[in-house]
Order: C-alpha cells, then structure tokens, then sequence
C-alpha cells in the first residue's frame, strides 16, 4: 500500500485491522508469524488509511462553529476551534485569509467553512478553512469597525481637513434615489426654507450590489463639474433601513470619493440611530434629511427677522450716537472761545497797539537824546584834540627817525629835528648840546619787529601826518 491513496469503506478498514489482529494471535503475537498475517504496516500506510477513510466518510466541505483560540497571524493563519467538549486544529493559507473582512482574534466565535483532512507529517487532523463568518456581532459589523479603524489612522475623520459650508448656498446637488422618501424631504423642506436655492437630483441606487459604484461615480463627477455648473455643495442621502439596505455607504469606494471631493458633503443616511461611514468622512453628519437642508440652507423666514433685528439695533445706535453728538455741539458752542472765536485775539491785539504807541512816542525822543548827547561828546573830544592844542601855541618835535622827542639827549649833533606847530612844520638841524648835566641821559633804542609799538604812530604823530596830509 505505502501512499497509495486507495479509497475504502468503514467495514473494509475495519475486516482489514481485524485480519491484522488475529494473523497476530496466531503468532503468539511475535512478529515474523505467517507471511501474510504477520506483516507490519508502516506509518504512512496508517495515515494513508486514515486520509482514505476521512475522505470517504466526510463532505468534501463542512462548517464547523466554535470559539477561535490560540490564533497565530503570521504569512497563513494557524488556530483552534473549540467548544465544551473538544478541540479542532485549523489553518487558513495567505489567500483565503486576504478574503476575511474582519479581525480575527481569540475567543471570537466564527463559523469555518472548510475540508477536514490528516497533516501526515504531525499525526494530525485540521481543518482547512476558505471561509471564516463571525457569530454574535454579525460579519458586516465587523466589516465596518474594521474599515473605522483603517480609514481614521489615515485621517479620514480628522475634523481639521473638513471644509465649512456656503453661507448661502445657491444650487445644492442632491445625491439620492429619485423614488426615495429622503428626496421629498429635502424638496419640501428646501422649499420652505429658502425658495431661491436651486436643487440638482443626480439620480443613484441607494442599496443593492451596484449602488456604492454608482454612488461613488456621482460624488466624483459633482467634485469634476461642480464649478462649473455653479454647484455649492451636496447633499448625500437616502431613508432609513438594516445594516444590509445601507451597506453601500460604508464601501471604501464611496469613502474614498466623499473624502477627496472639492465640495462640502452633507450626509445623512438612514435613522438617527445608523450610522454609516460615508457620514463620517462627511464635511458634516446629520441624523435626517430633513436636518441635512436646515443645517445646509437658510431660513428665509429667520433671516428676515435676523435682518429686522439688526436694522432696529442699528437704527437705535445711530440715533443715541447722533444725540450725543449734538448734545456735546450744544455744550461745545455755549463757550464764548467757541461762539466767538476772535474774541481770544482780542486781549493780543490791544496789547500789541498799546505797544506799538509807545514805541512811536519813545522812538523820536531816543533819538534826539543820543543827538543831543553825541553832539555833546563832539564837542568834548574836540577840546582835548592835539590840533587844537597846537593852535594855542604849543609845539611838539620829533627826531631823525619821526618819533617824539621826549629829551634832548635823544638827538645828537648835526641830526634833523621837525618841530610841528599849530600851522605848519620847521625843521632845523641841532649845532649844539645845552642839554641839563643834571638830567638822567635817556638811552635811544631801537624798536625791532617784535616790538608791540614798532611802527605805530602817537597820538601826536598821528596829528601831525594829518595834517601834512593836507
């Protein structure tokens, strides 16, 4: 036999062991009995047979519950199943685990879908699972908090990339099912609320296998065409229904469009109490379509009365502001520097004639005063002039070198003398000395350029050039 795959029944494996057996009896039990009683089966004859009788008595698939232990996640899957009364080996390979859309972790209870067959080389029996479904929370539940997890460690969520909505939104494109019951609501509402604002229906499946396509496509081709169609912002919306109806707004794909969308979202799918991935990567979230127009257009009605409000209030702060301003004109006017403002000139302007006035009647007298007494210091300075001293009848004589003698000693026999007299000049030359033996000899000297009075006339010189002057 060795490995030869050969298939048999329960009651032929069975007749086998039992030939077995009593070819062994008969021996004593020893090996080396008869040729064929006593000959041995090898290891892999055993689980040849055990892996034939498996495959014979077994579905070539079975689902199997249990609570999953001792999980391992490297390249494939290694784990148990287990219950209250036993433990089943099981390994998912790399590529039927790439198909599980939910963590798998211990004590999870799943539902394995797989074939059950004996691993020769550890003497062991495994399941080998395609397919794992959760128990309990649901598969899709799963799905769900899976793709939360991933799409919020890559910022989808992050309230900081969220864009703010149009103040006044003008056209307002409509994602939804053109017989869905959200798209009468918004209708109504919008109508009621701002009847300027222009609604653009793009017309999708809203559940079913093609829907999140067709969602995802709409989304992307308002981004494309939204500026040009003069688009401010979408509305994404359907009614309420089960996790399985709302399903296609929790795609990746839908996220991925709402995410990278160049116009404000607003979603709002379903109930108050669902909530779909779609909405959390919305600019903002609402609970219904109804709320989904409130929070995105206007009240007419509101504005008007906001306006109203305001123009009271204005109205009000410019008539206080006008009041206090006259008020404080009234006050400001009542001064008299106010009311007649040439009246601070006034005091100046007195001042300044009475000034002028005295300087008109103290000018001429000053100057007739400095007349009287210049004439006065004329005359004086006349009578002590040298000229007029001459004229009485004094002379003065100068030496060879023009200055005034002082002494006879300081002229020598045979030099020139000039008397100066009132009239006129005489000069004589000296023939004798009769100058007084008892009279201190002067000694001339002779003034040199740092002499301070070298070459400066006396008064009386002066007097005299003067007069040759003329």
């Amino acid at each position: 036999m060795g490995d030869d795959r050969r298939r048999m029944t329960d009651d032929d494996f069975q007749d086998e062991f039992d030939a077995l057996g009593e070819a062994s009896r008969a021996g004593g039990g020893q090996p080396g009995g008869s040729a064929g009683a006593d000959r041995p089966l090898t290891v892999g004859a055993v689980s040849a047979w055990v892996r034939a009788v498996l495959a014979d008595g077994l579905p070539p698939k079975v689902r199997v519950i249990g609570e999953v232990s001792n999980f391992s996640n490297r390249a494939h899957w290694f784990f148990s199943l287990k219950d209250e009364q036993a433990t089943l080996s099981c390994v998912c390979f790399a590529s039927s685990a790439k198909r599980v859309k939910f963590p798998v972790a211990d004590g999870l209870q799943v539902i394995a879908t797989g074939r059950i067959d004996y691993y020769d080389a550890q003497g062991r029996l495994q399941l080998y699972v395609d397919k794992l479904e959760p128990v309990g929370q649901g598969a899709l539940e799963l799905r769900f908090r899976a793709l939360c997890d991933e799409l919020r460690k890559l910022g989808y969520f992050d309230p900081a990339r969220k864009r703010a909505l149009p103040a006044m939104p003008r056209r307002v494109a409509v994602v939804t099912s053109r017989s869905a019951a959200a798209l009468q609501d918004v209708i109504n509402t919008t109508a009621q609320r701002w009847a300027g604002c222009q609604l653009l229906l793009y017309d999708v499946r809203v559940q079913g296998a093609e829907a999140a396509g067709e969602i995802a496509a709409a989304v992307r081709a308002l981004s494309q065409e939204g500026e040009r169609l003069g688009i401010d912002a979408i509305i994404l919306t359907r009614g309420g229904g089960s996790i399985e109806d709302l399903w296609a707004f929790n795609e990746r794909v839908v996220a991925d469009a709402v995410y990278e969308c160049r116009l404000p979202v607003v979603a709002a799918i379903g109930h108050e109490t669902d909530t779909t991935i779609a909405e959390l990567v919305a600019d903002v979230r609402c609970a219904t379509p109804t709320q989904a127009v409130m929070t995105l257009i206007p009240d007419q009605a509101a504005l008007e009365h906001q306006l109203h409000q305001l123009t009271q209030r204005l109205t009000h702060q410019l008539k206080r502001t006008y009041e206090f301003n006259e008020h404080r004109y009234q006050s400001l006017m009542r001064r008299p520097v106010l009311r007649r403002p040439a009246s601070m000139l006034e005091p100046a302007t007195q001042a300044v004639d009475t000034l002028a006035k005295r300087l008109a009647m103290s000018l001429p007298r000053r100057v007739e005063t400095s007349a009287t007494r210049l004439e006065a210091l004329t005359k004086q300075l006349k009578s002590v002039s040298p000229t007029n001293v001459l004229n009485r009848g004094y002379s003065y004589t100068l030496g060879p070198d023009g200055r005034v003698l002082r002494s006879a000693a300081a002229v020598g026999v045979g030099e020139v003398m000039t008397t100066v007299l009132g009239d006129g000049r005489v000069r004589s030359r000296v023939e004798g000395d009769k100058a007084d033996p008892s009279a201190p000899k002067r000694r001339r000297t002779k003034r040199t350029a740092t002499d301070p009075g070298a070459g400066l006339p006396t008064l009386f010189e002066a007097d005299t050039n003067d007069q040759d002057d003329a």
